[in-house]
């Protein structure tokens, strides 16, 4: 693209919006497009407006729209116009409200009588089995599907008839013969063409009160004086048939900028199969906001440079139309995993610990029972407490020792949801695990019951006062040494302790869990042996 190309956009005046249909939980999809929207907005001084397209009142739901508001909100992608809550009195933020098309129903009505007066569209009294039919026919002579014009010079009588007999009918946009293509600037991917003749006389509305997509979207995007259009590429279809709306109606063209879609790893577009794709399964999953938000930029997008961590407000600044990419981009989750294990390895250990209070709470592996759908208190979730039960043991642990435990995984975890299989054993009363966990390489039982009572005997003259990582490291690492057997001495010391094929050291490990609980998990691993 040519710098020349984006001269239009001046300071001040970038108006964009994203329009979700609340059909369904807030998937990445959305939420990329959404970021890009605010970003194009926050770099032009513009303003970013959210409206919800709720007008298909069977499939739509509050619940899906506040998931949407929540999540946006979550990620840091704050709307400068839309909705302000889902309370009774239905406020909104902006002058060119409401947000809702539900209630914007008259406004639609308004524009189908204009072009109903003006005949640019007609009622269209054609059963669905009718336009079957046709579709059928126009397919199997190689005709691409559009509708035949039955019912666009019915007089004025027959409609009136038809109407007063409650006739099933939609409302039809006329499409001039005289248009032969219609083309657009894409901001992406350049001038657009499409043939007129393929597209037929476009459905608008199913009545004066029930407006259909591209019409509403059409009404809406010039009531609120929208300049930029950035949306998926699977808009572009829908394009060529809103321009037509747009001018019959004598509206000004918005600038298209259509997004490329994003791909599972096989490369098909992105779906459940794929794994998670809702922006609240991800959340639940221990993904943070700023992973999310630095991935998502790059679906689709490229500094032009080597750096891969990029803050809100770095994008804000860094973020351009002219470096989106054409092609498919890939939602690769290890990607993700690096992203969100760097964010993790960034927050502050007592904000850490908080967050993964709730994971442990929910695998009951401390109470008090603070079970709820709510999220980590970084989230907004539950208060913290100082103290907490270990339900296996009934055993009171400190909120600071459950730091101790969080800080020797905060190198280790890609998300926060982890925590729960990586340190489940310190809230374990006994372990269970195979006794060839124990075995390093080819050491027999007997060497590894020997290893055991020997690791036994030194950690039993350790007073209590002196049990710490330092000391115990310094004292079985000096015995390691005179015996020449490092793996023989640590390896069933650390499987000993945490039962698990990988865990943080075994230093570590004995620190926090204690002298006593030390010395009982090595007898219990003798046992195995014995």
């Amino acid at each position: 693209m040519l710098e020349e190309d984006f001269k239009f956009v001046k300071p001040g005046e970038v108006r964009v919006r994203i329009a979700p249909s609340p059909t369904g939980f807030l998937h990445i999809g959305l939420a990329r497009t959404a970021l890009f929207n605010y970003l194009f907005a926050k770099k032009n001084q513009g303003s970013f407006i959210l409206r919800i397209e709720d007008t298909d009142r069977e499939r739509s739901s509050s619940q899906f729209e506040e998931d949407i508001l929540e999540n946006l909100k979550w990620l840091g992608i704050q709307w400068s116009e839309g909705p302000d809550s889902l309370a009774q009195n239905q406020k909104y933020i902006g002058d060119y409200g409401p947000y809702r098309q539900s209630e914007r129903l008259s406004i639609y009505g308004k524009y189908l009588e204009k072009l109903l007066n003006e005949n640019k569209a007609y009622y269209c009294f054609c059963s669905e089995e009718e336009l079957e039919a046709q579709r059928q026919y126009q397919m199997s002579i190689g005709q691409a599907p559009r509708y035949s014009g039955k019912c666009t010079d019915l007089p004025k009588e027959t409609i009136k008839k038809y109407l007063n007999e409650k006739k099933p009918s939609v409302i039809r946009f006329r499409v001039s013969p005289e248009i032969k293509k219609i083309q657009f600037n894409d901001l992406i991917r350049g001038s657009l063409e499409f043939d007129a003749g393929l597209i037929g006389d476009i459905v608008l509305a199913k009545n004066l009160k029930t407006p259909l997509y591209n019409f509403a979207a059409v009404i809406d995007d010039f009531e609120m004086k929208i300049s930029h259009i950035i949306r998926g590429e699977d808009h572009i279809s829908n394009t060529p048939k809103q321009l037509l709306i747009q001018d019959a109606l004598g509206f000004p063209r918005p600038e298209y900028a259509h997004l490329p879609l994003i791909l599972g790893s096989d490369r098909s577009k992105l779906s459940k199969r794929h794994g998670s794709t809702a922006v609240s399964e991800l959340k639940k999953e221990g993904y943070l906001p700023e992973a999310l938000i630095n991935f998502m930029a790059f679906m689709g997008w490229n500094p032009g440079d080597e750096r891969e961590i990029y803050s809100l407000a770095s994008l804000t600044k860094e973020f351009s139309l002219e470096k989106i990419q054409k092609g498919g981009a890939v939602f690769n989750i290890k990607k993700l995993d690096f992203l969100n294990g760097f964010y993790i390895r960034q927050k502050s250990l007592e904000k850490l610990a908080e967050s993964c209070l709730f994971y442990l709470i929910e695998e009951d592996l401390l109470t008090p029972d603070l079970k709820s759908e709510q999220y980590p208190p970084a989230y907004g979730g539950f208060q913290i407490i100082q103290e907490y039960k270990i339900p296996q043991t009934g055993e009171i642990i400190s909120f600071e020792k459950i730091k101790k435990i969080v800080s020797i995984y905060q190198e280790r975890l890609k998300k926060l949801s982890e925590i729960t299989k990586l340190t489940d054993f310190f809230f374990k009363d006994k372990l269970e695990y195979d006794k060839e966990l124990l075995r390093w390489k080819e050491m027999s039982d007997e060497e590894i019951k020997s290893s055991l009572d020997g690791l036994e005997k030194i950690l039993s003259e350790i007073k209590a006062g002196d049990w710490s990582k330092e000391n115990l490291e310094n004292i079985l690492l000096l015995e390691a040494e005179n015996e020449g057997k490092g793996g023989e001495l640590l390896w069933p010391l650390r499987a000993a302790l945490s039962g698990k094929t990988a865990s943080a050291g075994p230093f570590e490990i004995a620190e926090i869990l204690g002298k006593e609980k030390t010395l009982k998990r090595i007898k219990e691993a003798g046992k195995l042996l014995i």
